[in-house]
């Protein structure tokens, strides 16, 4: 291991799973239940914020990092970066795909995970776009990168799924995650600082009311009743998803 900037970058670690964010907490929201049934059945998940979430109405930067290295305990993910990217100002271009390209390439996934392709949020869509077209270009032999002075070699995700966040987006396939709500809801509510608190003297945004924090749990009824289970979270997909056969469907 190698301390760089007081983040810890752990060599030549192989996930099965990577999933951005382009704020921290919106991979919990998004997608933390699904990341912990995966944990669950052995599979190693790790965490790529794009930004530091700077810009945000509460909390600051700082606060924003402890909230991240709580929620990482508590998902029981593997590993969690950070790429600085500026909050609300970040583009999809060449610096920006190549950050995230040497992100696949050192943990090389077999799936990725990203922000919903269309939100209230200007960096949610921006994020998934650039984050989907570095994992086409990550694969590419001709795009160049090295990490910590060592040659990358090319590595394209096998898929690449955008989970679902303010937006009620119709999702491509649900999945089951009865049993692990509890830690999704613990992953969000790590984030104190940006969501319900009637304590709080910070000013009100949209993700501070009740009922937002309550939206959290009735979407994955909602979407746990529409497939017959308690919980689910629903993703949207690039292409076709196929499954092995019919007796694999819920």
């Amino acid at each position: 291991m190698v301390l760089v900037n007081s983040l810890i970058f752990i060599l030549d670690m192989k996930l099965d799973i990577l999933a951005f964010g382009a704020h921290p907490d919106d991979v919990e929201l998004g997608c933390a239940a699904t990341i912990a049934k995966e944990i669950s059945l052995g599979k190693k998940v790790g965490i790529v914020d794009l930004t530091q979430g700077e810009l945000g109405t509460r909390g600051s930067a700082e606060l924003r990092f402890t909230e991240a290295e709580n929620a990482k305990e508590i998902l029981g993910v593997s590993i969690r970066e950070n790429l600085g990217f500026a909050d609300g100002f970040f583009t999809n271009d060449k610096e920006h795909q190549l950050e995230i390209i040497k992100m696949i390439r050192k943990y090389q996934p077999e799936i990725v995970l990203c922000n919903a392709i269309d939100d209230r949020h200007i960096d949610h869509p921006k994020g998934s776009k650039l984050v989907s077209d570095a994992c086409f270009l990550s694969g590419l032999v001709k795009v160049e990168t090295e990490l910590n002075g060592v040659y990358q070699e090319r590595w394209r995700p096998k898929q690449v799924f955008h989970y679902i966040q303010w937006k009620s987006i119709e999702p491509d396939f649900v999945v089951d995650v009865t049993g692990f709500m509890n830690k999704k809801i613990a992953s969000v509510m790590a984030y104190s600082s940006q969501f319900y608190d009637p304590k709080s003297n910070e000013p009100e945004t949209p993700i501070t009311s009740k009922n937002f924090t309550d939206s959290v749990e009735y979407r994955a009824k909602d979407l746990g009743r529409l497939i017959g289970v308690e919980y689910a979270e629903g993703f949207t997909s690039e292409r076709y998803v196929g499954v092995e056969n019919l007796s694999k469907l819920i």
